[in-house]
C-alpha cells in the first residue's frame, strides 16, 4: 500500500512544483475520446504550445457487466506546425483504449495513441477542442487497432 501511495503522490509533486507553476496554467475538462480516456474528464498543466494531462473515463458500459473504465495520460503540442495561432496540436497518449469481452465480463484494453487535435481558441485558452487518435492495444488476440474521435471543452 505505502508503494502505491508513493507513486501516485510522486507525479502530484512534479506537477506542484514551483517552476512548473510559473509558467503554466491548471486545466480541467470534460468530453470524450483519448482527452478524457473515453467518456470523462481531465486535468493537467497547459503553457502557451502545449498541455500534459492525466485522465480518467470510461469506454464502455452494459447493463450486464457493467462498465468498463481506466486512466490515462498524455501530451499535445502545438508548435509543431508553423501556424500563428496555438490551435493545431499533435499528441502523445498511454492509457485505456478500448474494451473486450472476456471470462464473462468487459476487461480494460490499455495501449498508445497518436493523435492531431484542434483548438477552437487556441490550447492557451478555454473552449471547444475536436481531434482523432489512432490507438493500438493488447488485446486477447494481439495488437488491436482503432481510433477515439474526440469533443470536448477546457476549462
Amino acid at each position: 500500500m505505502k508503494t502505491i501511495t508513493k507513486l501516485l503522490l510522486l507525479p502530484l509533486t512534479f506537477v506542484a512544483s514551483s517552476q512548473v507553476l510559473a509558467n503554466n496554467n491548471f486545466t480541467f475538462g470534460i468530453g470524450a475520446g483519448s482527452f478524457y480516456s473515453g467518456v470523462g474528464v481531465n486535468t493537467g498543466v497547459q503553457s502557451k504550445t502545449d498541455l500534459k494531462y492525466l485522465s480518467i473515463g470510461c469506454v464502455s458500459y452494459s447493463s450486464l457487466h457493467g462498465e468498463t473504465c481506466g486512466v490515462g495520460v498524455g501530451w499535445v503540442k502545438t508548435d509543431i506546425f508553423d501556424f500563428q495561432t496555438p490551435k493545431h496540436g499533435t499528441s502523445v497518449y498511454v492509457g485505456i483504449v478500448g474494451s473486450e469481452y472476456a471470462n464473462f465480463d468487459h476487461e480494460a484494453i490499455y495501449g498508445v495513441g497518436l493523435g492531431y487535435h484542434y483548438f477552437l481558441r487556441g490550447i492557451d485558452k478555454s473552449g471547444f477542442n475536436f481531434g482523432l487518435t489512432l490507438t493500438a492495444g493488447d488485446e486477447n488476440k494481439g495488437v488491436g487497432m482503432g481510433g477515439m474521435f474526440q469533443v470536448g471543452y477546457q476549462f
